[in-house]
């Protein structure tokens, strides 16, 4: 049975074959650790890293790479941000659309003195940024939202939001791209975006175990790093260096991964934002098409359009829980889905379909067209039985 991999929004696959050959390449010709000796093999491990940050530094048009923080994954520079910029007495904004990666943090936070508002998002997801707008307070420091849904796919208006936020003096603005990095355009300064967090494993075609945080200049003096200890650069003093990137970056930094992030930003350059977005919109359409042709049993949750939202559909099938008709799309057709509430309950409420959660077919630019009509075949041989 052929295998159709529709869980992207997870993480992507298959990944480009570079990113595999230069993660063997650093290991069998590299293998050290960058900046914490003098010798060659650790200085060309730190043009690796060096390379990444200025891959995904032009990727997203900031102007220095070295605002580029190098992290695990977006969860860690969210975490960042949030613990890190937040203190009791202070006021974050953020939506109901959010990822436990933003809401745990927050509600952490709120725990401990700091006043968290939730701004409501339409039954498809949609942020209304005049609503947003009206929650600013004076003591707003942080608004942190996501660009889209990993539930939905709904694409939110962070460029609208961002030119509010930066109307108000003090206020930093987060965007939480683990969705769109890679998969739709991100431009920091257009958009007015202070702070951005990105994973490599997804859209960026890289090794999970990788991610980044833009950080603009000066912003690091209002940001305690969430964890220190050596650098490999002022090792003469016991204090956490102050600049960036070192500031965020203590340990041994996953060079190997980001070897392979480089091979995944390179593919995206090869093909550009704009054809993996239009292939990912075809697909996508066809499937919604396809869907709302034959399974008048099936519900789709969010826009249900591919020009406003990504390749991430969630549904559900009248009389069969998600978790039933995820498995039966395994057994039978050798689809591999996410049913569940995908690490955001709070989207789910949103939809009004918590506690059980969706069906989620997200879509990726690997998948071939006929991919898009065989699942949706799939749903209506599921309501056949």
């Amino acid at each position: 049975m052929k295998m159709i991999y529709l869980d992207n929004a997870a993480t992507s696959f298959p990944k480009p074959p570079a990113m595999m050959e230069e993660m063997n390449a650093f290991q069998r010709e590299i293998g050290a650790n960058p900046g914490r000796s003098g010798h060659g093999r650790s200085i060309d491990a730190g043009r690796v890293l060096y390379e990444a940050r200025e891959a995904l530094a032009a990727l997203f048009n900031i102007d220095d790479p070295l605002s580029v923080v190098l992290t695990k994954n977006s969860t860690e520079a969210l975490n960042i941000v949030l613990l890190g910029a937040l203190a009791p007495g202070d006021h974050v904004v953020t939506t109901s659309m959010e990822h436990n990666s933003v809401m745990r943090p927050l509600r952490y936070l709120a725990s401990r003195g700091v006043c968290l508002s939730v701004i409501g998002c339409s039954p498809q997801g949609e942020l209304d940024p005049a609503d947003l707008q009206k929650a600013l307070r004076k003591n707003t420091k942080v608004v942190v939202m996501t660009h889209a849904s990993n539930v939905t796919g709904t694409i939110q208006p962070v460029a609208e939001v961002g030119r509010i936020v930066r109307e108000r003096e003090g206020v930093m603005f987060c965007v939480d791209a683990a969705q769109t990095a890679g998969a739709l355009p991100i431009d920091v300064e257009q958009m007015n975006i202070d702070l951005l967090a990105v994973t490599g494993h997804k859209s960026l075609y890289g090794p999970q175990g990788t991610g980044a945080l833009f950080i603009r200049k000066g912003l690091e003096k209002k940001i305690a790093p969430l964890m220190m200890g050596g650098t490999g650069s002022r090792s003469e003093f016991e204090i956490q260096p102050d600049f960036l990137p070192d500031k965020y970056e203590s340990g041994t930094p996953n060079a190997l991964g980001f070897a392979g992030l480089c091979a995944g930003l390179k593919f995206i350059a090869g093909h550009s934002i704009a054809a993996v977005r239009e292939k990912e919109k075809q697909i996508t359409a066809a499937f919604l098409k396809r869907l709302y042709d034959g399974c008048p049993e099936a519900t789709v949750y969010g826009p249900a359009d591919a020009d406003r939202q990504t390749a991430v559909v969630s549904f559900t099938v009248r009389g069969v829980t998600p978790s039933d008709a995820a498995l039966h799309f395994e057994e039978k057709y050798g689809i591999l889905c996410r049913p569940g509430l995908h690490c955001a309950p709070s989207a789910h409420r949103t939809l009004g379909t918590f506690p059980q959660g969706t069906v989620r077919f997200s879509f990726g630019f690997f998948n071939a067209p006929g991919d898009a009509a065989m699942a949706a075949d799939a749903v209506r041989d599921l309501l056949k039985g």
